[in-house]
């Protein structure tokens, strides 16, 4: 896969009006007065009530919380991020702010559309800047969730597969399940993630599991393995619910291997489910992919915005979450020992998201849409 010439330009074109939109929203760089959180709580109870989007319902619960905590009403509301994102770009447009702040789990969107065109802004918290690594603060980003390959336990004593390219295999030929790239952004930022930060493991695992090198005309190794994934008739769903189902569901004779967050994993205890992590799978057991805090640009509550932004910072705010494996950028804020899929023992194993790369994910997209729609076969 090529990227054409016009895609760079876009690519500066976009990032120079990033970078002075940037500069619009912050302003010169100025001595700040000290951030005082009490004198923040004070102005957010003289504020109308806001709403909150996030793509997890946890968000209702953690909207709760910080009204109890604060005095600050708050309403959470469970929409997903492309929803969010024309609801954003719509309300702005009609003058009429209906949600305040978006935990957006498209860090492409926001970097190429909802931040360079002034829809959205993201605010760091002061006094929690130091906690929170570089890459993670410009925008913020709130928390990093991963989607992992998963079997089934009751019929298997471990990951059945080793390697990813297994699943371009006949044995596995109708037996992955997984959202629809189609359908859902992160997939494909995930494919361009791997072809741009390492397509070089990728193709170390076709060799380690074959014994030759890679040898493809599809541009890059991870191409070569999206391209074969395709073809091998994977059981495509419209959400991560029917993917733990197929994989997971107690009673089964045909074992399925499937890709999912790895929130379903409490489906484990509240619904008997049979999912286990895929453990040493090479070249990474899954991906992490990004939430954007953002503040909607002509909201009638900034303070209290900024005050729910700084409280999913915390331990505490993020707390609903962390209990699905999602994880804060807060160096400080660590997941429950129980949490059950078990992601923060193996986080070496999972791909991380770089954000440096979001606007290129943005731009490849139909690329690698185009790639899954080709070789899809049922």
């Amino acid at each position: 896969m090529q990227i054409r010439k016009t895609d760079r330009t876009r690519r500066a074109i976009r990032r120079a009006l990033l970078a002075t939109t940037i500069l619009a929203i912050n302003g010169p760089a100025l001595a700040e007065e000290p951030f005082d959180l009490n004198a923040l709580i004070e102005a957010a109870r003289k504020e109308a009530p806001i709403r909150v989007y996030d793509s997890t319902g946890k968000i209702v619960e953690m909207a709760k919380a910080f009204t109890e905590k604060y005095g600050v009403a708050a309403e959470g509301a469970k929409v997903k991020a492309t929803a969010q994102l024309e609801m954003i770009i719509r309300e702005a447009r009609a003058n009429n702010i209906q949600g305040d702040v978006s935990i957006i789990s498209d860090a492409p969107a926001a970097m190429a559309q909802l931040i360079p065109q002034g829809f959205a802004e993201s605010w760091l918290p002061p006094d929690l800047a130091s906690k929170i690594p570089a890459e993670y603060q410009d925008p913020l980003t709130v928390v990093t969730s991963a989607n992992v390959w998963a079997y089934n336990t009751e019929l298997f004593d471990k990951c059945p597969v080793t390697n990813i390219w297994q699943l371009t295999g006949p044995e596995w030929k109708g037996k992955v399940a997984m959202q629809d790239p189609l359908g859902k952004a992160s997939y494909v930022d995930w494919f361009n993630q791997m072809a741009k930060h390492g397509d070089d493991r990728v193709a170390a695992a076709y060799k380690d599991l074959y014994g030759k090198e890679l040898q493809t005309d599809d541009g890059s190794a991870t191409a070569a393995w999206v391209k074969a994934l395709a073809a091998n008739a994977p059981l495509l769903t419209d959400a991560d619910a029917a993917a733990a189902d197929a994989v997971g569901a107690p009673g089964q004779s045909q074992p399925f291997m499937g890709l999912m967050s790895s929130a379903k994993f409490r489906d484990n205890a509240d619904k008997g489910m049979k999912l286990g992590l895929c453990k040493d799978l090479k070249p990474w057991l899954g991906w992490m992919y990004p939430g954007v805090g953002l503040i909607t640009k002509g909201t009638n509550s900034p303070n209290a915005s900024k005050l729910f932004i700084h409280y999913v910072m915390t331990a505490e705010g993020i707390a609903p979450q962390a209990e699905d494996g999602k994880i804060s950028t807060n160096k400080d804020v660590s997941l429950p020992a129980d949490e059950p899929s078990g992601i923060g023992t193996v986080l070496d194993q999972v791909m991380p998201y770089d954000m440096s790369t979001s606007l290129d994910d943005w731009d490849a997209r139909e690329t690698w849409q185009d790639l899954w729609r080709i070789n899809y076969q049922k």
